[in-house]
């Protein structure tokens, strides 16, 4: 109480760490160097900002987030996404919940959140200071302030930092906030991208550029370990370079040790059906129209883009009648919508990616109050933490559960 605190960044964690802060009754100094605050959270969710996940229970919760999830036991605890809903409709922005219990404005609009975020700050009295700051104020590792580049120098009794990672670097997430850590001891885990698109080796990704797939199942496996390490339905979109689209940006973050070749996205473009039901359906169009080309036959089961890559990989002639489709040729179509194959060579450059995976490291930071465990008074937040999540809404919940952590223990 009555402590003067700095609080570096104007994203979700920071705008909740320094509203929370100065409601109870602290003298909070927010230096964001960016214009507008928020920037980020303007382009979340395709600007419609997913704002939290629905989900109800604490070990679910922690169940989405693949690194490190244990450590956001007690920020959980302490601010569910029950509590974010609550949070967000008190200051006036209606929520609904859609498919995958995400959740976002009624509004569709992520300018809505950040306004309320901003009018919150405000309320509560938080001083705004558009500076960048170089480096922290540090003395016997007690944390005594900041300073800008500017020159200037503002002292505090508290320092929280709340810079993000290093993804969408032009909303000012350039990984400042581990220069900070590094100034006060503390071990930073190397930054990779997560929930980003993914490079293929396969050509033909350009040739099918724009075209989307609804409701597919996408399994990546690992071909050194000889396992499966993610499988869901959803939505994908082909890219000039590869893949991207919501499924492909969960499967991502479930890549650890990229090495190319080493993952295979292996995709069943008809789930719903099985190799007989498939067979069944083919002799069927065959039997109707038995003149007809198979490159045409294979516009009523695919996307037309998508018909002469995936006949020229069957092997089978595009000008290939009905009535000489063989049983083998049969079975290469019905393999090959079952099991559609690309090779991964890459993340795309960490500046596309959603979120940052790595970051201070958790046990450097107390997991009860966000404190630094090597630095007196210092705090961390958000995704500058070594934490991340899968899509649907977690990796806002993170920075609200552990902005609002941070603030309340100060």
């Amino acid at each position: 109480m009555d402590k003067s605190v700095i609080v570096i960044g104007a994203g979700a964690s920071g705008l909740m760490a320094s509203g929370i802060c100065a409601n109870n009754g602290n003298k909070v100094t927010l230096f964001e160097k960016n214009e507008k605050v928020g920037r980020k959270l303007m382009i979340t969710g395709k600007g419609r900002c997913n704002v939290t996940n629905a989900c109800t229970m604490l070990n679910d919760l922690i169940e989405n987030v693949p690194v490190n999830g244990r450590f956001l036991y007690t920020a959980f605890s302490r601010f569910m996404p029950s509590d974010t809903m609550d949070f967000f409709e008190s200051l006036g922005v209606p929520l609904k919940i859609e498919r995958g219990n995400r959740v976002f404005p009624v509004s569709d609009k992520a300018v809505d959140i950040v306004d309320a975020l901003n009018s919150f700050v405000k309320s509560k009295g938080v001083k705004r200071i558009q500076e960048t700051v170089k480096s922290l104020i540090i003395e016997n590792q007690t944390v005594k302030g900041v300073k800008c580049d500017s020159g200037n120098e503002y002292l505090a009794d508290a320092v929280i930092v709340a810079t993000g990672g290093k993804s969408y670097p032009l909303t000012g997430s350039t990984g400042d906030g581990y220069n900070f850590a590094r100034q006060a001891g503390h071990t930073i885990v190397k930054p990779k991208p997560s929930l980003v698109p993914l490079e293929c080796h396969e050509g033909f990704c350009s040739l099918l550029k724009g075209l989307s797939l609804k409701n597919v199942r996408v399994t990546v496996f690992d071909t050194e370990k000889f396992r499966e390490i993610y499988s869901d339905f959803g939505e994908m979109l082909f890219t000039h370079f590869g893949v991207s689209g919501p499924v492909i940006l969960s499967a991502s973050s479930h890549i650890r040790e990229m090495k190319s070749g080493k993952y295979e996205i292996h995709i069943d473009l008809k789930p719903a059906l099985t190799n007989e039901q498939l067979d069944k359906r083919l002799l069927r169009e065959f039997k109707e129209s038995p003149s007809k080309a198979i490159i045409n036959i294979m516009n009523s089961l695919l996307p037309k883009s998508l018909v002469p890559v995936f006949v020229k990989l069957t092997g089978i002639h595009p000008a290939t009648k009905a009535n000489q489709i063989t049983k083998e040729m049969r079975f290469e179509i019905i393999d090959l919508l079952k099991d559609f194959k690309l090779t991964v060579t890459d993340f795309r450059p960490i500046e596309e990616a959603v979120i940052t995976s790595g970051g201070v490291e958790v046990k450097e930071i107390n997991p009860k109050t966000m404190e630094s465990k090597l630095c007196k008074n210092l705090y961390f937040c958000g995704e500058v933490i070594d934490v991340d999540a899968y899509t649907g809404g977690f990796n806002l919940q993170i920075a609200f559960s552990t902005g609002y952590l941070a603030g309340v223990n100060l």
